[in-house]
Order: C-alpha cells, then structure tokens, then sequence
C-alpha cells in the first residue's frame, strides 16, 4: 500500500472511529509504529487530526462528547480491568463518592456485599446499581441532568458538596495529561467534578492509556490533585515517569 492510499484510509477511520491508535492500526496495517505517526503527522498538516498520547483525534470532533452507551462500549475490557485493580481501594467502611465516569459505574458495579458504605454520586447509572442494595447508603446529588453523561450538574450539586467531607473519591476524565491536568468538554460538569474533587481526602482517577494527553476545554483537576491514578498497561513508561514526577501513585491493569 502506498502512504497516499494509506492516509487517505486513515482519514476515512478517524472519520468514522473519531479516533486513531497507533498501536493497534500498525499492527492492522502490518507497517511500524513510526509509519502511522509519520501518516499521522501529514494529516495534522493538512487539518484533519490532532495527534495525542496514542495515536489521533479527529479535529471536527475536539470537543464531542459521545454518548453514555457509546463511551461504555470503547475499551471495555480495558475498563473492566481497570475497576478490577480500583476495588482494592475501595475501604471495607466510610464515605466514598463516583463520579458519572463509565468506569466508576463498573466498579460501583463489583462493590461486594458486606461493606459498611455511604455513597455519594451524581450518576444515575450508579445510583440505579446500588439503590435497592441495604449494605450501603446512597445520597443522590441534585442538579439539572445531563443527556450525554446521565450526570447532575449545577448550583444544587456544588451547593451540597460544599459542606461535605467525603474519605474517597473515583473519578472519570475525557483526558488527562502533565501539562493540563483532568479535563473534560463540558464547563458544568466540570465545576461539579472540581467540588467533589474538593470534598475528597483522597482521590482517585480512572482512566484507560488512550486519554493521557488528550486535553479537553475545561480542568476540573491538577494532577497534584489527584492521589492515584488507575489506568491498564497500554500507558507508556515515559507518561508512568511524568505521572511519578507529580507525586501521583500508578497502577497498571
């Protein structure tokens, strides 16, 4: 395949996908690593992608958000394994709070039975999991909720988690990076995010490799907020060392 005809594939995925992996469309194209970040570069100089951590986004698309469903559905297994290693974090009793992250729902999910727990969230994916359960106590944050993350957000919500103190908090991000921080294209949601950042002792960030370096609009959290971050093995040495350099404790699933 000649690189035109293989920039041009690449445009029509990106196009489709959103998205470009370096890795896995190297190995689906049977070329090196450095060919597809070479094509990757002539299609930022013709202004169809930004490349971050990973691969590519396409440029259109820098600040859609997709929806629950679809986000759920990219890097699944990642995901689950991902929430797998952040149960070891979850305390046997005390105050925990999720976020509307599609990977704090997964462990929301595997809480086992048996833990003395007071839950604090805005997601109703998580509320509607854990609410029929009587091992723990669910508190609901109000707010306007929003369709594409089934999040409450607004003055209700940043009203109630001003005069909370909450032992643990895990969090989902749409990127997250050394430089910017955790960031996410919704301001609203973002300011929700900031003040249960806030009202956390410890927090907790999940988050698949393919999002470290792909800065959104809004910065709920610095990195020098943020304890741990859980991610899967897929994150390079080089961002385990950037992250280490912060202060932040990683786990690889």
């Amino acid at each position: 395949m000649y690189g035109a005809e293989r920039q041009q594939l690449l445009a029509q995925q990106v196009r489709t996908d959103g998205r470009i992996d370096v890795t896995a469309t190297s190995e689906q194209l049977g070329v090196a690593p450095e060919t597809i970040r070479r094509d990757l570069a002539a299609l930022e100089r013709q202004g169809l992608v930004r490349r971050v951590y990973g691969g590519a986004i396409l440029l259109e698309r820098l600040d859609f958000e997709p929806a629950v469903n679809e986000r759920d559905r990219t890097r699944s297994a990642e995901k689950d394994r991902i929430a797998r290693a952040a149960l070891d974090l979850v305390p046997q009793r005390g105050t925990v709070l999720f976020d509307a992250g599609t990977t704090s729902s997964r462990l929301a999910a595997l809480l086992p039975q048996g833990r003395d727990l007071t839950i604090v969230t805005n997601s109703l994916p998580v509320a509607s999991q854990l609410a029929t359960r009587t091992d723990v106590t669910v508190h609901m944050l109000g707010g306007r909720i929003r369709p594409a993350t089934l999040a409450t957000v607004e003055s209700w919500a940043l009203h109630v988690l001003a005069g909370l103190t909450v032992d643990i908090g895990f969090f989902g991000t749409n990127g997250f990076s050394a430089a910017r921080g955790c960031t996410t294209p919704d301001t609203a949601e973002s300011a929700v995010k900031a003040a249960m950042v806030g009202a956390c002792r410890r927090r907790v960030l999940l988050s698949d490799h393919s999002k470290y370096g792909d800065d959104q609009f809004a910065r709920f959290a610095t990195l020098g907020e943020i304890d741990v971050v859980v991610t899967d093995s897929g994150l390079d040495e080089q961002a385990v060392a950037e992250l280490n350099e912060a202060a932040i404790e990683v786990v690889l699933a």
